[in-house]
């Protein structure tokens, strides 16, 4: 079983988001796929029970009232965990061990991007990350081209030495496929192609 964590410690990032994209992307191969809602706000769980039938199956686990991690039932090829926000010391380190990949989403804002920097530096004294066992990628969420913002965001990456596994566009979609408990993934029309064609670089990633 290969376990993703996607985390920062900077709330409304879109952490979520990222979480059912990518569990809906995999489940859409056909892999067994199981969602970890690890934030008390439950967000994650909330998206699950409005899953309608059809759709490929992902299997849901509450960790949100763990101390660090749950029970994972045997057969999933896949685990995604949408962390806490505030994700630090003995927390993050029981997630951090449980995972093959960190997705650290981050949007254009001043803030955001020094949040985002001080939570990769403090992540980066666990030993799994430091021994380089865990794959860690930053995904640039919600962007707008040209925005003034997103330039800021690039001279960010720049300076943090490392370029974002991809460039995710603000798109009213992914709002209102939630709310119905879907995910752009689930969706076969052409419109949502480009949307789709966003997060290979992510699936890359994590083949």
């Amino acid at each position: 079983m290969q376990t993703i964590l996607v985390a920062n410690r900077k709330g409304g990032c879109g952490k979520t988001m990222t979480a059912i994209t990518l569990a809906a992307a995999l489940a859409g191969r056909g892999a067994r796929v199981a969602l970890v809602d690890a934030d008390a706000q439950k967000s994650a769980m909330r998206w699950l029970r409005q899953r309608p039938v059809g759709v490929p199956v992902i299997a849901g686990l509450d960790w949100s009232s763990k101390g660090d991690v749950g029970e994972v039932p045997r057969g999933f090829d896949w685990l995604v965990i949408d962390a806490p926000g505030a994700l630090r010391g003995g927390r993050a380190e029981a997630l951090i061990a449980e995972a093959g990949t960190v997705i650290a989403p981050v949007l254009p804002s001043y803030f955001d991007a020094d949040s985002t920097r001080r939570f990769l530096r403090d992540i980066e004294a666990i030993k799994r990350i430091r021994k380089g066992k865990v794959g860690l990628h930053v995904l640039a969420n919600r962007v707008h081209p040209n925005q003034r913002a997103t330039l800021r965001l690039r001279d960010f990456f720049a300076g943090l030495g490392q370029e974002p596994v991809a460039w995710i566009s603000d798109r009213a979609a992914y709002g209102e496929l939630a709310e119905q408990g879907l995910a752009i993934f689930d969706r076969r029309q052409r419109a949502f192609a480009p949307m789709q064609a966003q997060w290979i670089p992510v699936l890359s990633a994590l083949d």
